[in-house]
């Protein structure tokens, strides 16, 4: 996760974005419970952007199981963020409504974000 990513860091869809300021995983969970936060605070007044994707598997073996047999199952899935990276966009709510509403999703994540505008 060194490094800035190539593409994604500015705000092309909506009117605010959310933005990651440090490299991590970022889980679906995560990101389902983010998107739920912003809808419901804009109350379906605006429209989202979810930027990210989760498409990494995270594998685990079971618990009480002797080492070798091969990888464990997929256990979760994560997208990969690097700073800079632009999660969420939202458009079409108030000024107010909208930094609210990222702000709220920046509280479900397990990095430090930022709310940007375009």
């Amino acid at each position: 996760m060194k490094g800035s990513p190539r593409k994604g860091t500015d705000v092309s869809f909506g009117e605010y974005g959310l933005q990651a300021l440090e490299p991590g995983w970022i889980t679906a969970r995560q990101i389902e419970a983010s998107r739920i936060a912003v809808t419901r605070c804009v109350k379906r007044g605006g429209k989202v952007w979810i930027r990210i994707f989760p498409h990494k598997p995270i594998t685990k073996k079971p618990a009480e199981t002797r080492m070798g047999k091969g990888k464990g199952a997929p256990e979760s899935w994560v997208a990969v963020v690097k700073p800079g990276t632009m999660m969420i966009e939202l458009a079409g709510a108030p000024h107010d409504l909208s930094i609210k509403a990222l702000k709220l999703a920046s509280y479900k994540m397990p990095i430090r974000c930022r709310v940007v505008e375009r």
